[in-house]
């Protein structure tokens, strides 16, 4: 066959393919848009465990991510500013809704000058996602990125200054975001978990072993199989109502956030029925810090010196590596005498102004 006939199928097959692609694209463009109109229950009253500051604007926003879920979101930006700023996303801790200590992040730093949002994640709170109360590493690092095209497309925002804070098992999935996704510019990890080692090595790392994990696997694969056969997943219960007497200090401080006037919300899971209950079979076998080494961007890990959690923050800084250039771009900040929660809420313990030199710093 000659060339040019080679070149004329060659140049309509093109045609072809592109002419599908923009049909395809046309066609997507309308699934996210009737997407987005899903109208979801958003609570429209000041519900938050924290007070309302008079410094700052808010309102209620919803996002999609990648896999078609439609997120929901308080944004709270500095009142009587119209400029574009820099922006931050928030999400935090696992199990909590963005009412509890997300939202406390968020208000407090656009106070101090930035576009914020603090959201649900994927199956959880106001957002949506069925079944209810499900996680997944993947969905969750995506609700990151999602939030982050939220910021980077939204008028009142710079779109090259996004940063994201992730707040105990968030804190992880930051990490494992910003290793994904080159426009989060700076990302913030305070008083976090590694969910994919806790899930599989249990705390501490006291099951990190083979007999361990085939125990917890046949246990979880056994309730797929009830779930399935009762077409409705078990809870796997959040913070006890009645702590046990022998209860670990660790414990007895998340009851103190979850179950007490402190921190307690109806839609948390940890305030209330926890998640579903085979939720571990992903993490398992997840390996969330793997790509952590090749973050280029500024990461600041802040964690309590007497948290239960401190190695994983310090195991995970150990990960970071040193970029030529940018020798000073990864932090690893203790805080002295701070417990795990204490980073929740405590304005004592969390150091807010470090926080914000962090951000304007790599987000200028």
């Amino acid at each position: 066959m000659k060339k040019t006939a080679m070149k004329s199928i060659g140049t309509a097959l093109f045609a072809c393919f592109c002419g599908t692609g923009g049909l395809m694209a046309q066609e997507n463009q309308l699934n996210t848009k009737n997407i987005m109109e899903e109208k979801l229950e958003l609570t429209q009253e000041w519900d938050k465990t924290f007070p309302k500051s008079d410094q700052v604007e808010h309102s209620k926003v919803a996002f999609i991510n990648r896999y078609g879920i439609t997120l929901a979101a308080d944004k709270y930006k500095p009142k009587g500013v119209d400029d574009k700023l820099p922006a931050i996303a928030v999400c935090g801790p696992f199990g909590a809704v963005k009412e509890q200590a997300a939202g406390l992040y968020a208000q407090e730093m656009a106070k101090r000058g930035f576009v914020t949002i603090a959201f649900d994640p994927s199956f959880t709170g106001e957002s949506g996602g069925y079944p209810r109360y499900m996680t997944s590493p993947d969905i969750n690092t995506e609700d990151f990125c999602a939030a982050v095209d939220y910021l980077v497309t939204s008028p009142d925002v710079e779109p090259e200054k996004v940063g994201i804070i992730g707040i105990c098992g968030w804190g992880g999935l930051a990490i494992n975001a910003a290793a994904a996704d080159p426009r989060i510019k700076a990302t913030l990890a305070s008083t976090m978990y590694d969910m994919s080692r806790v899930s599989a090595n249990g705390y501490f790392d006291a099951d990190d072993n083979a007999e361990a994990r085939k125990f917890q696997r046949e246990m979880l694969a056994a309730q797929r199989t009830e779930d399935y056969r009762n077409g409705t997943p078990k809870l796997g219960g959040g913070v006890p109502e009645v702590l046990p007497d022998d209860a670990p200090q660790y414990l007895r401080d998340y009851h103190d956030y979850y179950k007490t006037q402190r921190g307690y919300h109806p839609r948390s899971l940890n305030s209330n029925d926890g998640r579903n209950a085979t939720s571990p079979i992903p993490w398992i076998n997840f390996p969330l810090m793997s790509r952590a080494g090749e973050i280029e961007n500024a990461v600041m890990i802040v964690h309590g010196e007497k948290a239960h959690s401190f190695y994983f923050g310090s195991d995970a800084y150990k990960r970071l590596t040193v970029v030529p250039g940018k020798e000073n771009n990864k932090i690893f900040m203790v805080i002295p005498g701070a417990n795990h929660t204490d980073l929740y809420d405590n304005f004592d313990k969390i150091p807010f102004d470090a926080i914000e030199d962090f951000f304007t710093e790599y987000l200028k």
